[in-house]
């Protein structure tokens, strides 16, 4: 019986990863898109032999059942559609790609288009993010009142092989596109408007404009949220922290601790901890994404869904370049 095919467009750091995994799988045949031989070399050290297309033109053409889309932002938008076009389920990595407008068509060209299509928002997958929404929703904590979200990390900027966030005006805000997503897929609703600052600072030799950002927002109830997001820090952190009227949660994704305090002013502090097995989490997505595919479940973060972030970072943008609050296109 011929195996199913998957094609990986793109193989710096994250597609390597895609394609190592999905490589170890039985029932796959695992080939690839990558023009730069730096890149191919490191993935075929890591992965071994696999069939390697020109163009991302000529893979599609072969039109195999499923495309995973791991380039830059830019070309998120254009190659989701082209795929569709070739009648290929997508799924596509985060951010869903680098502008609402494009996001848009992506919407539209999945709508229209009788195949799945899923944005990698992984996080979905990983079992402390997965416990803390549960907390937000299942009222322990009581009337939520504000959350902060806090990624900080110098290493994304060493990793990332095609350098785009040097040239990507607010590709800080792009590559942390899932904080955003998380909000949403926490609270099921997006804010109401958003302010930004954000600065280029700090000596680096890796830089991307701005690479320190903070973004507050407000919502219709009472509720303040508000991400920062850097590309400085080193050693990387990434800490979660919810308020309630009865409760708190705080989490530290590096570590996995999940620390929950209830009960009011004597309350007591109880912990939880979480091993951190990133490559399970992205076996977990593989495997929803194919069993959407195969009619078992709904896909996560459809694109109707996955855009409501790129709602949030249009915002930002426009904030961040006015020095003004925005509110929320929902057209």
């Amino acid at each position: 019986m011929d195996m199913r095919r998957i094609i990986v467009v793109g193989l710096g750091s994250i597609g390597r990863r895609h394609a190592r995994l999905l490589s170890a799988r039985t029932d796959l045949r695992v080939e690839a898109v990558e023009p730069d031989d730096e890149s191919l070399a490191r993935a075929r050290s890591e992965i071994g032999e696999m069939h390697i297309y020109p163009s991302f033109e000529a893979a599609v053409a072969t039109r195999p059942e499923m495309v995973l889309i791991a380039t830059p932002p830019c070309l998120h938008a254009d190659q989701t559609i082209a795929a569709l076009a070739a009648g290929c389920h997508v799924l596509c990595e985060k951010p869903m790609c680098d502008n609402l407008a494009d996001a848009k068509r992506m919407q539209k060209a999945a709508e229209s288009a009788d195949k799945v299509v899923s944005i990698g928002f992984s996080g979905h997958f990983s079992p402390p993010v997965i416990r803390l929404r549960e907390l937000m929703q299942n009222g322990e904590l009581g009337q939520l009142v504000y959350a902060h979200l806090h990624v900080g990390t110098y290493l994304t900027l060493v990793l990332s092989l095609s350098r785009h966030q040097a040239e990507l005006e607010g590709a800080v805000m792009l590559d942390y596109a899932h904080q955003p997503d998380f909000l949403f897929w926490a609270l099921s609703r997006n804010p109401r408007g958003v302010y930004v600052a954000g600065e280029q600072a700090g000596r680096q030799e890796l830089q991307s404009n701005p690479n320190v950002v903070s973004l507050t927002c407000d919502y219709e109830d009472p509720l303040i949220t508000s991400i920062h997001l850097n590309f400085v820090q080193a050693p990387a952190q990434a800490r979660y922290e919810v308020i309630g009227d009865q409760g708190w949660a705080a989490l530290d994704l590096e570590t996995g601790q999940l620390r929950i305090g209830s009960g009011g002013h004597e309350g007591s502090i109880r912990e939880e901890m979480f091993p951190q097995p990133r490559d399970a989490i992205y076996q977990a997505e593989h495997q929803t994404f194919m069993d959407a595919v195969d009619g078992k479940c709904q896909t996560e973060s459809p694109v109707n869904e996955a855009i409501q972030s790129m709602y949030v970072i249009d915002a930002a943008m426009r904030s961040w370049k006015s020095g003004q609050r925005v509110v929320l296109d929902k057209s």
